[in-house]
């Protein structure tokens, strides 16, 4: 079976993206990139957030539980934790099954 190679997006190609489509300097667009991540966690913190036309992003809180090895069958505790669940809108899901 061939290995899929896995696109990783950086906060660096980020800012190359927006720098090659608007010109302006990588200095300015890297503080833009991280004020918008930072409203972003803070939001995300507090409550769900929902970006229109792209998708919500929510916190769970997940019990401990039993977990179990594979390999060898050995059962574990797994902590109590919390997660973060996106959820993507339609509209941004039908763009992306219509490329």
């Amino acid at each position: 079976m061939p290995k899929i190679k896995r696109l990783n997006l950086t906060k660096k190609d980020i800012v190359k993206e927006i720098n090659l489509k608007t010109g302006l300097s990588n200095s300015y667009i890297n503080r833009v990139v991280d004020n918008f991540i930072q409203i972003l966690k803070d939001s995300i913190r507090n409550k769900e957030v929902n970006i229109k036309n792209f998708g919500t992003f929510k916190t769970m809180d997940k019990s401990e539980r039993l977990g179990r090895n594979p390999k060898n069958n050995k059962t574990y505790k797994i902590k109590a934790r919390k997660s973060l669940s996106f959820i993507i809108s339609k509209k941004f899901n039908d763009k992306i099954n219509n490329l």
